[in-house]
């Protein structure tokens, strides 16, 4: 935890003066420990360093995912000719972890358009901006890459 913590907070925070690394570090380990104190470390839980790196390829395709969505919606902004046709679908979803389907639902949520509303043990209530958008959604490759990336850091 502390290798992880230690390297996002590098990666996002872009500064490395002496203060800067030392309050850093402070907050690193003043997490840790309060995260221990509060037993929210699960050790039967799968290895984090393995889940992170199975993650980054489904990082890198939901990134194009949300460009590709940003164009779709900025295009039916800018052409009235262009349907939108809001709607409320419940997507059938395959991970069994509630981290994986909080994932999900989060990826969903990130790209333009779509929007997670509920969250079930088989299902996510989706709000879509256009037919094209719910379409993408159920093409269930999102579903899958998701699957593939739990059944990966899990199994």
């Amino acid at each position: 935890m502390l290798i992880i913590l230690t390297s996002l907070w590098l990666l996002l925070s872009g500064h490395y003066t002496g203060l800067i690394l030392s309050l850093g570090l402070i907050s690193i380990l003043l997490v840790s420990v309060l995260s221990i104190r509060m037993q929210l470390l699960d050790y039967e839980q799968p290895d984090s360093f393995r889940q992170t790196v199975y993650s980054i390829p489904y990082g890198f395709w939901l990134l194009k995912e949300i460009v590709k969505s940003n164009i779709d919606v900025s295009l039916r902004i800018l052409n009235p000719a262009l349907p939108i046709k809001p709607q409320l679908y419940n997507l059938k979803t395959s991970q069994r972890a509630e981290l994986a389907r909080v994932s999900h639902a989060n990826s969903i949520t990130l790209t333009p358009g779509t929007i997670s509303i509920d969250v079930d043990d088989d299902s996510i209530e989706v709000h879509v901006l256009s037919q094209s958008g719910l379409e993408g959604l159920l093409d269930g490759e999102m579903d899958a890459r998701i699957t593939r990336v739990e059944d990966r850091s899990y199994g």
